[in-house]
């Protein structure tokens, strides 16, 4: 595998592990209503799991509310039940057309655990970072024993990858300074 191919399969994996990070960091909750606390919700919709932003309209009206729409006025009650079960720590309110989901307050110590939790989120980004730079160089090392690639091309490669390493692990500890910014902020 030559160098251009090695490096582009690992930035593409890096870039991969920074929008799995972003996922993530979409269900941490700051004490701010974000439609990302209730996009890993599945509602048992006839038997099968499905996810709740496909059976309902998710708007933030206010800074501390969700409020869910449902297309279909007969899921309501699963979207409760799918709520409640998902342990989000909130709690629907319904009155048969729409069901709202008061985001309370969170507590300072609440605040110093969601904070933790992102750290050990960037933690986890940062070791699939590094575990593609390993791969990369272990395919680099393997090249130039097979005589498909030379050392020079092999030292070019692990120093892009050293590169791109801190590269990603900047990016990664930015989100999390963000992150940690907003939990502590609310």
């Amino acid at each position: 595998m030559p160098y251009d191919d090695i490096v582009l399969e690992a930035e593409e994996k890096m870039e991969k592990a920074i929008e799995v990070l972003h996922h993530e960091f979409k269900g941490v909750r700051t004490g701010r209503a974000t439609p990302g606390l209730v996009d890993g919700v599945k509602v048992d919709y006839y038997g099968a799991p499905t996810p709740l932003k496909s059976l309902a309209s998710i708007t933030v009206p206010e800074p501390r509310m969700i409020l869910l729409k449902p297309f279909d006025m007969s899921a309501i009650d699963a979207i409760v039940k799918a709520i409640q079960k998902a342990d989000l720590g909130l709690n629907p309110q319904t009155d048969g057309k729409v069901v709202r989901l008061a985001v309370p307050a969170l507590s300072e110590e609440r605040r110093r655990q969601m904070a933790k939790l992102v750290k050990e989120v960037g933690e986890k980004a940062k070791i699939a970072l590094r575990n593609v730079r390993r791969d990369a160089n272990a395919v680099a090392d393997e090249e130039e024993k097979a005589k498909k690639m030379s050392e020079d091309e092999k030292k070019r490669t692990r120093d892009e990858m050293d590169r791109l390493i801190k590269e990603y692990e900047t990016k990664v500890q930015d989100l999390v300074e963000k992150k940690t910014k907003e939990v502590m902020e609310g």
